[in-house]
């Protein structure tokens, strides 16, 4: 009567095995290479990139800008001045310098 009770050992084998295979699956879908931590890291990189691609584009058009401004098909004779005097330290004969 007391073996009749007891499951049979393949029983309680198999349940195990499939026991560790939904352990071993749910653990893999979470923290995985490709689980459910992985994917929200990714996006928080991605978020943090968009926003330095946004400003690198903002430094970019300012160059283009500034370059555009200063090239032969239109001169912009402000920046130029501006220019000569912050790269070369030029000043006008009637302007004084205080250090």
């Amino acid at each position: 009567m007391s073996s009749r009770n007891r499951p049979p050992l393949g029983t309680l084998v198999t349940f195990l095995g499939l026991l560790f295979l939904g352990v071993y699956f749910t653990f893999a879908a979470v923290q995985g290479d490709f689980g459910v931590f992985k994917r929200a890291e990714a996006l928080a990189e991605a978020r943090v990139l968009d926003a330095e691609l946004a400003r690198l584009q903002l430094d970019i058009d300012e160059m283009e800008n500034l370059t555009r401004r200063l090239s032969d098909k239109y001169l912009d004779l402000d920046l130029l001045d501006q220019q000569a005097r912050d790269v070369l330290g030029m000043i006008r004969a009637d302007e004084i310098v205080i250090r």
